[in-house]
C-alpha cells in the first residue's frame, strides 16, 4: 500500500517549520520511504516571539493563538504545495504542532496548531494531537519518533536526535539491555540552550560549534549542570522546554563566564549526559560480539555542529559506539518524515506510539482526525 503524505514538525529550538512530502510504502509489514520534497520555513520574528511566550498567555489568548497558529501552518502548507507543484497529490497531512505545555505527571500535554484550521485551509485530511492519547494512558507522551525509527530505519542500535532537546532511542536487538522492543527518553536540553548562549554574543547560533571550540570547560559550572535531579531519574522520562530555558540557562548565565567558555561547557554537558545515557543501555558484558561495534544514528540540527559531534564521538568511542551522521536530508527532516508515518498509522488505525518507550499502560493509536474536502 502506497501513501503520499505531508509531515509537519515544529521543534523546541524554534528555528522554523519543517515540512516533508514523502511516499511511504508498506508491503507485507515492511515499510520503505522516499522523501520527495522537504523545506524549512523560518519563523518570522513575530511568530517566534509568540510561540516563546505562549505559556504566559491567558486561557482565551492561548486558544486564539492555537487557532491562529493552525491557520499559519495551513498557509505554509499551501505555500509548499504551490512551490513543489503538489496539488492533488497529497492524501494526508500529519502535523505535530508546537509543544507548549507538557505535564505528563498530570496526564496533560498541549501542542499549538489547530488541526481543524489546517484541514479547512488545505482541504486535505489532517491528523493532529499526536501525543495526547499516550499521555492520557499514563505515558510520557515522548519521545514518539521511535515507532518511525523501528519501521523505517533498520540497522542501528541507537538513535539520537539533537534538537532543542536531545533524546535517545535504543533498539532491542539482543545487544542492548532494556525492557520492551524499543526504549527512548529525553536526555537533556540541547540546541535551545546553546542558541540562548550564542544570542548573548549577538549570534543566532554557534555555527559548526566554532565559538565552543575556542572556549575551555568551566569545571565548576559543568558539575553544577550535571548534578540536576532530572539526570538521576530512570526512564521513561521526558522534558518540557522550560527545564532548559528556565533552569539550566539561568545557571549558565549566572556563572558569568565568557560566551565561548559557556558554550564549550554546555557542549560538554550535552556530550556527557548522552554518553551516560548510552552507557546505561549497553550490555554489562561489553560489546555485542568480538570485533563489532554498536551503531548510533545522529540527526537533528545539532548533528550539523561539527565540534559537538566530534566531541561526542570521542566520548562514545571507548564504549565501542560508532556515531553515524546520515545524509543532510535525513539529518534535517527525520522527525517530519516520522510525523508523516505516525499520521498514516493513525489513518490505518494501527499503534503509532510505543508504551515501552513512554511508560503508558499500553501501545496506542494516537491522533485526532480532521477531514478535509476529499
Amino acid at each position: 500500500m502506497v501513501y503520499r503524505v505531508i509531515g509537519v514538525m515544529s521543534g523546541s529550538s524554534l528555528d522554523g517549520l519543517d515540512i516533508v512530502f514523502a511516499q511511504l510504502d508498506e508491503t507485507a509489514g515492511t515499510w520503505t520511504y522516499e522523501m520527495q520534497a522537504a523545506v524549512c520555513y523560518p519563523y518570522p520574528a513575530a511568530w517566534s516571539d509568540q510561540l516563546k511566550k505562549a505559556t504566559s498567555l491567558s486561557a482565551l489568548d492561548y486558544q486564539l493563538l492555537h487557532s491562529a497558529y493552525g491557520h499559519y501552518i495551513g498557509k505554509q502548507i499551501n505555500r509548499f504545495l504551490d512551490e513543489y507543484h503538489l496539488h492533488y497529490k497529497v492524501q494526508l497531512i500529519s502535523s505535530h504542532g508546537h509543544t507548549s505545555f507538557h505535564v505528563p505527571s498530570k496526564k496533560m500535554t498541549a501542542q499549538l496548531g489547530d488541526g481543524a484550521a489546517i484541514a479547512a485551509l488545505t482541504g486535505i485530511h489532517v491528523i493532529s494531537d499526536l501525543r495526547a492519547m499516550d499521555v492520557a494512558l499514563g505515558g510520557q507522551g515522548a519521545p514518539i519518533v521511535p515507532i518511525g525509527e523501528k519501521l523505517l530505519l533498520p540497522g542501528f542500535d541507537f538513535f539520537l536526535n539533537l534538537g532543542g532537546i536531545a533524546n535517545l532511542s535504543a533498539h532491542k536487538s539482543g545487544n542492548v539491555e532494556h525492557r520492551g522492543s524499543f526504549v527512548a527518553f529525553d536526555v537533556c536540553p540541547a540546541n535551545r540552550v546553546l542558541n540562548m548562549i550564542a544570542h548573548d554574543a549577538g549570534k543566532e547560533f554557534d555555527e559548526n560549534g566554532a565559538m565552543a571550540a575556542s572556549g575551555v570547560v568551566d569545571q565548576e559550572l559543568l558539575d553544577t549542570l550535571n548534578r540536576q535531579e532530572f539526570y538521576r531519574f530512570p526512564f521513561p522520562k521526558s522534558l518540557a522546554n522550560d527545564f532548559g530555558t528556565d533552569v539550566l540557562y539561568p545557571i549558565v548565565h549566572a556563572r558569568g563566564c565568557s560566551t565561548a567558555d559557556a558554550l564549550r561547557t554546555y557542549v560538554e554537558h550535552i556530550c556527557v549526559q548522552i554518553t551516560h545515557a548510552v552507557f546505561s543501555l549497553l550490555p554489562s558484558g561489553g560489546s555485542k560480539e568480538a570485533g563489532s561495534v554498536f551503531r548510533l544514528l545522529a540527526s537533528g540540527g545539532g548533528a550539523h555542529n561539527r565540534f559537538l559531534v566530534n566531541r561526542l564521538g570521542e566520548l562514545l568511542q571507548p564504549h565501542l559506539v560508532e556515531l553515524v551522521v546520515p545524509d543532510p536530508l535525513l539529518v534535517d527532516y527525520k522527525e517530519a518524515l516520522i510525523m508523516a508515518l505516525i499520521g498514516v498509522l493513525r489513518w490505518r488505525e494501527e499503534s503509532n506510539v510505543l508504551s515501552s518507550v513512554t511508560g503508558a499502560s499500553r501501545d496506542s493509536v494516537g491522533g485526532a482526525v480532521w477531514l478535509g474536502e476529499g
